[in-house]
């Protein structure tokens, strides 16, 4: 199955050797816990998208450094991009920043949060019982690293996950678009790596916290399990992966 999955960022060139670049991320990612998605990975905030929305049989996105207010030409042609996709009932994953560009292109708001940043691994508390979510559990851990979150739902959405810091963690829009704040792609050392590059900005007592909790066990993996549910149960109808 090919899995469109949209840059809306690059890794900063000092911290490639860790992790490589997002693409690489996803792919490390993905690779283990879901063998038979295959990326395909288009530039979007150089201007890169799809030639058609069936040039992949779902979307996903990427982080970035960028707000989804920001009034530059790529992320206002993301958000139009997302709302075809959503038109089409084409499936689509957005994490971090896709989680809050779903949440805008569909009528939802956007701002940063008045507890400052979400850093480390968060346990996010599942609110919404779904068929797709297998193997189920009551909570999972994943690496958080923002500011901005979803205030506002967009229509036809619901909320699946919430964590103390963020209170809409994952949503749902309809039955084929799903949203994640967390980064299930961060490994310990990248997230570390941010942390220590951003203690100015952050502030030096959360980020020993956040660093303390990368002790954690963190659950990708799982995740990776219940965005393939999603874009497997909202394929058409006869195909099989």
């Amino acid at each position: 199955m090919k899995i469109g999955l949209l840059l809306c960022d690059h890794v900063a060139a000092r911290f490639q050797p860790i992790a490589g670049d997002y693409p690489e991320m996803f792919s490390a990612w993905l690779g283990r816990c879901a063998p038979h998605l295959h990326l395909k990975f288009f530039d979007v905030c150089n201007g890169e998208f799809p030639a058609s929305l069936d040039d992949c049989d779902a979307y996903m996105t990427t982080g970035s450094k960028h707000s989804v207010d920001e009034d530059v030409a790529w992320i206002q042609a993301l958000k139009n991009f997302v709302r075809q996709l959503h038109k089409a009932k084409k499936p689509f994953i957005g994490i971090c920043f896709g989680h809050q560009i779903l949440a805008e292109a569909l009528g939802g708001k956007v701002t940063k949060s008045a507890q400052g940043w979400g850093i480390g691994v968060h346990r996010t508390e599942i609110m919404q019982p779904e068929l797709w979510l297998q193997p189920s559990q009551p909570a999972c851990h994943l690496h958080y690293m923002h500011q901005d979150q979803v205030q506002q739902l967009p229509d036809n959405a619901v909320i699946i996950g919430q964590s103390e810091h963020c209170p809409i963690a994952m949503l749902r829009v309809d039955k084929f678009m799903l949203g994640i704040q967390a980064h299930p792609e961060f490994t310990n050392a990248y997230s570390e790596a941010l942390l220590l590059d951003r203690v100015e900005r952050i502030g030096a007592k959360r980020v020993a916290t956040a660093r303390k909790s990368l002790t954690q066990k963190t659950d990708e993996d799982m995740i990776a399990k219940w965005i393939t549910a999603v874009i497997e149960q909202n394929q058409p109808a006869g195909l099989s992966y």
